[in-house]
């Protein structure tokens, strides 16, 4: 590839959270494939590996453009552990795609950090990731946070004096909520960033949604555009998949946003 025709990305370095199945699979597939260094981030060891195989494998991606990482959202220190190795290894770090997820529960399930599953994995992970991957993510122009969010933020509350929803628990209100959180937090003036709604996509979480989906590869292409630093974003914007759109009310109050990280940070244990 001559300078004159090389990808926005082949200078940029990418992590994408939740990387071996789904939006995340297809999302560091696509980047990688326009020449990016993508950190691939999965739940253990085994799948990040299997991950990595498969897209040396079946697409046009070198293994040296990967970097492989493995924590369990659902255990905070092994987010922490991931984020020191991430700035160790990584020190500019161009994008963070926040992008792992889960349905909630049948049951009313706790970590053993003592939060709602949903909203720990979903939220609070992404949350003390993006926090400790500070000194790392560039100021740069076109440097910025993609938080893979959802519409049914627009159904959702949060709930203040109970988060974890022990006194009244619902596994669509759970993961609401969670996806409510994540987009709030895109308005965070500390980082740059944006959160979308990739559309309703055929992967695990589609049957919180519907019965047919669009592919994960489309999907992943709203992501994916948010991510080249020739798009220009403006912090806190929520995309529906290629559109602009005003997110719920409460996504943009400046109230909700520091009520949230004051709340996320006595969740994750951090102290100012």
């Amino acid at each position: 590839m001559s300078n004159s025709t090389l990808s926005p990305f082949s200078a940029r370095t990418v992590l994408v959270t939740g990387a071996t199945a789904g939006i995340g699979y297809e999302t560091a597939r696509q980047l990688a494939e326009r020449g990016a260094t993508v950190l691939l981030h999965g739940r253990t060891a085994e799948e990040t590996r299997a991950a990595a195989d498969s897209l040396v494998a079946t697409a046009a991606v070198r293994e040296d453009q990967l970097a492989l990482y493995a924590a369990d959202f659902a255990r905070l220190e092994e987010v922490e552990r991931f984020a020191a190795a991430v700035v160790a290894e990584h020190p500019h770090l161009d994008v963070l795609v926040n992008n792992a997820g889960m349905a909630a529960p049948e049951r009313h399930t706790v970590t053993a950090d003592g939060n709602e599953v949903a909203f720990q994995v979903n939220f609070l992970a992404h949350y003390l990731l993006t926090c400790l991957l500070e000194p790392a993510l560039t100021s740069d122009p076109g440097g910025r946070v993609v938080n893979v969010s959802s519409s049914l933020h627009r159904t959702a509350s949060i709930s203040w004096a109970d988060p974890n929803r022990a006194r009244r628990y619902s596994r669509l209100a759970a993961y609401a909520q969670s996806q409510l959180a994540l987009t709030v937090f895109a308005a965070d003036p500390r980082v740059t960033a944006v959160s979308v709604h990739p559309g309703i996509c055929d992967t695990a979480l589609l049957p919180l949604y519907a019965h047919e989906g669009v592919s994960p590869a489309e999907g992943a292409g709203h992501v994916v555009r948010l991510c080249d630093p020739a798009v220009e974003i403006v912090n806190g914007a929520y995309y529906d998949r290629g559109e602009r759109v005003d997110p719920a009310p409460a996504a943009t109050e400046d109230r909700t946003v520091r009520r949230l990280n004051k709340l996320a940070d006595l969740l994750v244990g951090r102290t100012a």
